[in-house]
């Protein structure tokens, strides 16, 4: 077997592609694959209407959309999923203003070790709800989460929609951060990130990627504000991170004097900077050594690009 799909087999996520408007289609910009060369020949043939499809869906309702399964579903590409092994999806549209950049689609499988979580929070009468969520395999985990609701500020949530800023957790199964605390350490979840999605609506929509050490979503998480950066002379500023291998990569007790800095067109952070789309690299190319892909999602705030959030394997 080969060392992309033994890593493919290790993830949460297995499959992550970028889908750009192109007139009044959607059509697949790059993506990740992981070995999965059947499945990855379905897609390049396929462009999607808005509603049409998982990425037109998350075009049309502008916002994230959580499928958890395909068959009887409105998605596509069903059988190519099935032979593949994949099961559920989430799409995330970014938005700059009332302007669809692109869509970001990840895909899963579902066994009895693949362990983490992908959630959507909807506002709703001024708490934040569980729209929809995939778990793998941590079903006491996806029942404690259907069965609670974060007030602005508290929890992982909660933090995201009250900063309107990405915010990362270490330490989810001890962290008194992060309500959940207890049911996350039962099902080994390690690692928190929460992103702002915006919406053209106006309502509020956070993203939670929660990564298990023995399935992860990511083996290492970055934050980079760009707020201060405008046009061609765009940077963005380290603010978090944090790595498996090298530990923390920021410290706010004692946050380094020149933090690390990208500018546009630097790399694959840069690509994102300079182009004001997400980013997925497949090959290793420009990334920290030891890393063989990474996904980095801008996020905006109105029509201005304000973070950059990369995860990397």
């Amino acid at each position: 077997m080969s060392d992309v799909m033994e890593l493919a087999q290790q993830t949460f996520i297995q499959v992550s592609e970028i889908w750009v408007p192109e007139g009044d289609r959607l059509v697949l910009d790059k993506g990740n694959y992981g070995g999965l060369d059947a499945f990855a020949a379905a897609s390049h043939r396929e462009s999607f209407a808005k509603s049409e499809g998982l990425p037109g869906k998350a075009w049309a309702e502008g916002r994230p959309v959580v499928l958890k399964e395909f068959d009887g579903s409105y998605f596509k590409r069903t059988e190519a999923a099935k032979e593949a092994g994949l099961t559920s999806a989430v799409a995330v549209p970014v938005f700059a203003g009332a302007a669809l950049k692109a869509v970001l689609v990840v895909l899963c499988g579902d066994d009895a070790e693949r362990t983490g979580a992908l959630e959507v929070w909807e506002e709703e009468d001024g708490l934040l709800m569980l729209d929809e969520g995939y778990y793998g395999a941590a079903k006491h985990f996806e029942w404690v989460s259907q069965h609670t609701h974060f007030p602005r500020g508290q929890g992982l949530p909660g933090g995201v929609w009250a900063a309107s800023a990405p915010i990362l957790m270490r330490d989810l199964g001890s962290g008194y951060h992060f309500i959940r605390a207890d049911s996350a350490g039962k099902a080994g979840l390690t690692t928190g990130l929460g992103l702002p999605i915006p919406s053209p609506s106006g309502k509020t929509y956070v993203l939670t990627l929660l990564s298990a050490r023995g399935t992860p979503i990511a083996r290492r998480f970055e934050i980079w504000d760009a707020r201060a950066s405008r046009g061609a002379a765009a940077e963005a500023i380290l603010t978090d991170g944090i790595c498996e291998r090298d530990g923390p990569l920021w410290s706010t007790e004692n946050p380094p004097v020149s933090p690390p800095k990208v500018t546009a067109w630097q790399g694959a952070l840069g690509q994102v900077l300079g182009s004001g789309l997400p980013v997925v690299k497949a090959d290793g190319a420009g990334l920290p050594v030891g890393y063989r892909s990474m996904v980095a999602l801008p996020i905006y705030r109105e029509d201005q690009l304000a973070y950059v959030v990369a995860w990397y394997l």
